[in-house]
């Protein structure tokens, strides 16, 4: 598998290589700026806490999980069973996340999910055992792939931003589905985090500097 995209030197050379895919990129890029890689801590806490920024602003997510971090034992996935759905929920998680990543917790207890070796397997794979815990969907086995794991080949094609992204800056007629931007990203192939990161810069850059609606 190609290297790991955990630091800023792995970006730029995966980034070298996605320009020598896909020359269009180099174009994107110039209009996108410079961005950074993301890194959560792994494990069942980064994964924990995808789950708790779900559908939130980041502002939300963050005062949440500043509550949650906080719990004794909320963090270990043996003590985590051993909290209380109030303790749990008084923080601000859902009824649905207090049951997912108490999935989580029991799957690494009893040896179903071994979060270090799912993170050496290719994407699909990987996503594949990640998904198989009751409550985690693929938007958030790739979310953790991508930023606790450094997986370097995980393309969200589910999310929202990137779909439009893709669609404006390669000027596509509209916002492709699923299928199609998977289809699509193929083509940037063992290289698809930096491609996301980059299309996400893209997105936030057109909305927030340019102005132009998405």
């Amino acid at each position: 598998m190609t290297e790991r995209l955990d630091t800023e030197a792995a970006l730029q050379r995966q980034l070298a290589g996605l320009f020598d895919r896909d020359r269009r990129l180099a174009a994107i890029a110039e209009r996108a700026g410079p961005f950074a890689i993301r890194r959560t801590e792994p494990g069942f806490a980064g994964l924990a806490r995808i789950v708790c920024g779900q559908q939130l602003s980041v502002q939300s997510a963050n005062a949440i999980w500043g509550r949650f971090s906080a719990l004794p034992g909320a963090l270990e996935p043996h003590s985590y069973l051993r909290l209380g759905e109030a303790d749990v929920r008084a923080t601000g998680f859902s009824l649905g996340k207090f049951r997912t990543v108490g999935a989580v917790a029991e799957a690494i207890v009893v040896g179903r999910v071994d979060l270090d070796a799912i993170a050496a397997l290719p994407a699909a794979e990987a996503v594949e055992r990640l998904t198989a815990i009751k409550g985690i969907g693929p938007w958030t086995a790739e979310i953790y792939l991508m930023f606790c794991a450094g997986h370097p080949d995980v393309f969200p094609a589910g999310d929202l931003a990137l779909q439009k992204a893709v669609a404006h800056a390669l000027g596509l007629d509209g916002r492709p589905s699923i299928k199609d931007l998977l289809a699509i990203a193929e083509a940037w192939s063992p290289y698809r985090h930096a491609a996301a990161l980059l299309f996400w810069r893209y997105y936030a850059v057109l909305r927030d500097r340019e102005g132009i609606p998405l």
